[in-house]
């Protein structure tokens, strides 16, 4: 609850002046004109009309099917947040990261273990747990549980499942390793994770701005970071003593190899999105620029923004001459998505 109040006041006080402050887009996606049957499908039946539906809704309103899927498409947008929206949203997530990185990196710079991973098992299970540890476990572990639930209203992305998976792996991991007080290496993992997401956060915010070339060199650091931390540092510095250091050490006990389980889904996990990020990094090299998130929440057509409905004499004359295949077969749009940030 507090995570959620802190949230809802930076987004009033602080993240919506500054967007308003750098211009950024209040308005929200383009809203569909009312019409009450269509409304009657898209709360009642569903948001994505079939062949058929659209066939019989075209005859009961005298539409054209290209008009009435356009309208579907400008309904389902306009349930989507503002560009200004979600600034706030990542401005409240890069503070938090950025805050919560460098309390990490001050206070593992004066322990032993950050040097020496051994150390993470020297007296085991009889380890003090610090103040400062604690703390940092706590407010970890807070900000996560906020997350886990606030991702059911917050913007909804195509990984949605990916992401709820890692949020209920992060808690367990969290809440596991501070029962079983295996805290020492997971103030090492907490620390190696946040260091990617500040960047992450600081690529949307600047994408959200518009200063594209700020956001592509912001999104090439972060996969850097991402990648190397990940990919890299975590399994070579993490895993080999949680899976070797740990086992030499103490031997063989339970709470070992659930820890274990769950960081090796962990890095499933990092695999996947690392090779997301490889896609996008390729075609910014490629094409000059950061390509945009295949995770898209918002749909678009190049007819966009023609907003009347046409009759469906126009519709019938365009099949006809040839022209309405150009948009999809037999009058169908073959529908894209795209996306506003990475």
């Amino acid at each position: 609850f507090v995570f959620f109040f802190l949230s809802s006041v930076l987004h009033r006080f602080i993240a919506k002046p500054c967007a308003l402050g750098l211009k950024v887009q209040a308005n929200g996606p383009q809203k569909a004109q009312p019409n009450a049957i269509l409304e009657k499908v898209f709360t009642a039946i569903t948001k994505h009309p079939d062949e058929k539906r659209l066939e019989g809704l075209s005859k009961q309103l005298d539409w054209d099917v290209r008009s009435i899927q356009r309208w579907f498409r400008q309904r389902r947008n306009q349930e989507k947040p503002s560009t200004l929206t979600k600034f706030c949203e990542s401005m409240w997530r890069f503070t938090f990261y950025l805050y919560i990185f460098t309390y990490g990196v001050r206070f593992l710079k004066k322990t032993p273990w950050l040097w020496n991973t051994r150390q993470c098992w020297n007296g085991y299970p009889y380890q003090p747990l610090m103040p400062d540890l604690h703390y940092y476990y706590i407010v970890e572990l807070s900000f996560y549980w906020s997350l886990m639930f606030s991702q059911f209203i917050d913007i909804k992305r195509k990984d949605f499942g990916i992401m709820f998976t890692h949020h209920i792996v992060t808690v367990t991991l969290i809440t596991f390793s501070y029962v079983t007080n295996l805290t020492r290496v997971g103030t090492l993992t907490l620390c190696l994770h946040d260091a990617a997401d500040v960047v992450l956060e600081a690529a949307k915010m600047a994408n959200y701005c518009k200063c594209q070339k700020l956001s592509d060199l912001l999104f090439l650091t972060f996969a850097i970071v991402f990648i190397v931390s990940r990919l890299g540092i975590y399994p070579l510095w993490i895993l080999n003593t949680t899976l070797f250091e740990l086992y030499e050490a103490l031997g063989n006990f339970p709470a070992l190899w659930v820890f274990n389980i769950l960081l090796v889904i962990l890095q499933i996990l990092h695999c996947f999105w690392s090779y997301l990020i490889i896609k996008a990094a390729y075609k910014a090299i490629a094409k000059g620029k950061v390509a945009k998130d295949d995770r898209s929440d918002i749909e678009s057509s190049s007819d966009e923004e023609e907003t009347a409905p046409r009759s469906k004499t126009l519709h019938s004359t365009a099949t006809t001459n040839g022209t309405g295949g150009a948009n999809g077969t037999n009058g169908y749009l073959t529908g894209g998505t795209c996306s506003e940030d990475h």
